[in-house]
């Protein structure tokens, strides 16, 4: 990469960071309620709502969503937000696959024994599904409480959704920002799924050390030019990259001069 992008994209990354009111670990933001009250509107009005793309491995999500009596948005949500759908994603954490499942603990509690059950996706899938309802059956239906059980363990998750770690509320509207692209822009008059996900165009921007780090990122870059079609996402152990999405090369070419707009320049 030629010194002049290292130089800019240096410059932009401290400039995201040392800017006036940027916090050092920013949540997504959902509404001044909270991830809580988000999920309990999501699960009284939009459970119904047929994802926005056709998004890898359909049927294994269809399946679980099914056996376990969960939305398939939610499942999508997870997965998203936990791989991005890749069947081989490990974190530091010793998590594994899809849906992110811990060898050996939670992988023994759910019945697989073997790691590399794990990386089937429809295995996988399956076992996250049958995890979440479990911690849904545990917090008596509450769905940000069971998300942050899903994340932190059960054990350090309090039943009172205002006494619960800051780390573990954070995932949960993680996890609803990722429902939010799942769910799509339904004010749009396309048919829900007509696009394959797989077909989105990635670009990425930077990477981080930690999620915080990139999430903040992600926002300040959205507060500037909200136009712009952004994510992050767990790459290998330790990694965090955040990325531009687009759908064509005329998306790609739009966004790339939104970025430079704020400063950041695309090799």
């Amino acid at each position: 990469m030629p010194s002049r992008y290292i130089r800019a994209i240096a410059t932009f990354v401290l400039g995201v960071f040392l800017s006036p009111g940027v916090p050092a670990a920013t949540a997504p933001v959902i509404s001044e309620a909270g991830p809580d009250a988000a999920w309990r509107v999501y699960l009284r009005n939009d459970t119904g709502i047929q994802p926005s793309y056709r998004f890898p491995h359909a049927s294994c999500f269809r399946a679980a969503a099914a056996t376990y009596g969960l939305p398939e948005t939610l499942l999508l949500a997870v997965a998203r937000g936990e791989s991005d759908f890749e069947p081989t994603a490990r974190s530091r954490a010793n998590a594994h696959g899809v849906m992110q499942i811990l060898w050996p603990a939670t992988a023994n509690h759910l019945g697989i024994y073997r790691l590399t059950e794990l990386y089937d996706p429809c295995t996988n899938i399956d076992a996250g599904a049958r995890y979440l309802q479990e911690m849904l059956d545990r917090f008596n239906g509450n769905l940000h409480l069971a998300l942050a059980a899903y994340n932190y363990g059960p054990e350090r998750i309090s039943a009172d959704p205002e006494d619960i770690p800051p780390g573990a509320s954070w995932y949960s509207a993680y996890i609803f920002r990722h429902l939010n692209y799942v769910l799509g822009d339904r004010a749009l008059l396309r048919p829900a799924g007509e696009h394959l996900y797989s077909e989105l165009g990635r670009s990425t921007l930077v990477s981080f050390g930690e999620p915080y780090r990139a999430a903040a990122f992600v926002e300040r870059l959205e507060q500037r030019a909200p136009q712009l079609d952004l994510d992050w996402f767990r790459k290998g152990v330790g990694k965090f990259v955040v990325v531009l999405i687009y759908e064509d090369r005329e998306h790609f070419l739009s966004s790339a001069r939104l970025l430079e707009r704020t400063g950041f320049l695309l090799d």
